[in-house]
């Protein structure tokens, strides 16, 4: 199961409406869970085995965003493909062969 996901407070932030101490936050428990992982500017994309492994660090994350901000937001996408392991580099590798095809 892969899911991307990306949570941001609200209310009470920094001036320059700044999240990436908060951001930092819910990354540090994302590295800490042990899950494949991969961060970019706009989403953090994890791997698990199950829906609970995999919720339940979305829901740390969420939570240690929590005193950033009087709200969270919380934007989650799921790929639920029973049976299939490695995929969050998996699906990249097929897509560079495919466009490496095209040529």
């Amino acid at each position: 199961m892969l899911v991307a996901f990306s949570v941001a407070p609200s209310g009470d932030g920094s001036a320059d409406g700044s999240v990436h101490d908060a951001v930092a936050a819910a990354v540090k428990v994302v590295r800490e869970s042990g899950l494949a992982h991969r961060t970019t500017s706009m989403f953090t994309e994890i791997e698990g085995e199950t829906w609970d492994e995999v919720m339940d660090v979305v829901r740390r994350a969420t939570e240690a965003v929590m005193p950033f901000g009087s709200r969270v937001s919380l934007v989650l996408k799921a790929d639920i493909r029973p049976g299939y392991h490695g995929e969050i580099d998996g699906k990249i590798e097929r897509l560079e062969r495919a466009i490496g095809d095209l040529d």
